[in-house]
């Protein structure tokens, strides 16, 4: 069974919400930077962007990997790695930007809004 924790994000605010099946599987193969309808996560009239996640292990999605494998990459100083000093480089690893079953947390923002506020329509419980 697949069980996503979101957050998502106005701008304003960040608002966690878990989802799991039926739900879950229509964000199985998305991509970061894709967009997705709020129904799939009970936010009628909402438009939400995938703007990234962590993996079951901690590591990061990132963009700009094809698929959703597992990568070590040599990195410099930006995404994943802020070197303590100008020019260090180290080996991090990261995975795919595609949202698979591996994956954890999702990152969402709000593209377009509903007509209910965030704020009422994620309440905690």
């Amino acid at each position: 069974m697949v069980e996503f924790k979101l957050v998502v994000s106005d701008g304003k605010q960040s608002y966690p919400k878990t989802v799991g099946e039926p739900s879950a599987a229509g964000f199985l193969g998305k991509r970061i930077g894709e967009s997705i309808g709020g129904d799939l996560v009970g936010l009628p009239g909402y438009t939400l962007k995938i703007r990234g996640g962590t993996d079951r292990s901690g590591f990061p999605l990132r963009g700009d990997l094809p698929g959703s494998r597992q990568v070590r990459l040599y990195v410099e100083d930006g995404f994943g790695f802020h070197a303590p000093r100008h020019g260090m480089r180290r080996r991090r690893t990261f995975r795919g930007g595609a949202i698979s079953e591996e994956t954890v947390q999702i990152n969402l923002t709000v593209e377009s809004s509903g007509a209910q506020p965030l704020a009422e329509l994620l309440r905690p419980q």
